[in-house]
């Protein structure tokens, strides 16, 4: 019996450990300066969050094959902190050419505020995304 137990707990365990975060998924960027904006496909890496360019629009929603980006690593080393945030990452903001220390939170299952800082959290910049998927 102490062995069925133990398996039936391991067994929870590992499918807890492999089980999905909340935030993982595909993510509409707000748009930047040009006022394009991107898809970003969010997921695990290793025990850290990350996510890449998966497709880009012009500030028409015109889908641009050619941008230069796609897929490269936006998010990178973000913790899960439970409650839906993450903190300790960084991002790269292409509209830019400037990486931030960043933090993100999800507000329900669609939103996910994504704000970076420079400068020991001196100068910050923010953005909502929205859940594509």
């Amino acid at each position: 019996m102490r062995t069925f137990t133990l398996a039936v707990a391991f067994a929870a365990l590992a499918t807890s450990a492999w089980a999905d975060d909340p935030v993982d998924g595909l993510w509409k960027t707000a748009p930047g300066d040009t006022g394009g904006y991107l898809h970003v496909s969010i997921g695990p890496c290793g025990s850290a969050i990350c996510g890449t360019i998966d497709t880009a629009f012009n500030k028409d929603g015109d889908e641009q094959l050619e941008y230069e980006n796609l897929g490269k690593q936006i998010i990178w080393d973000m913790v899960p902190e439970g409650g839906g945030s993450y903190d300790n990452g960084k991002i790269w903001a292409p509209d830019r050419d400037k990486t931030y220390n960043s933090k993100m939170a999800l507000d329900g299952q669609n939103k996910l505020t994504v704000k970076g800082c420079v400068a020991g959290g001196l100068i910050c910049r923010g953005q909502t995304w929205t859940r594509v998927e």
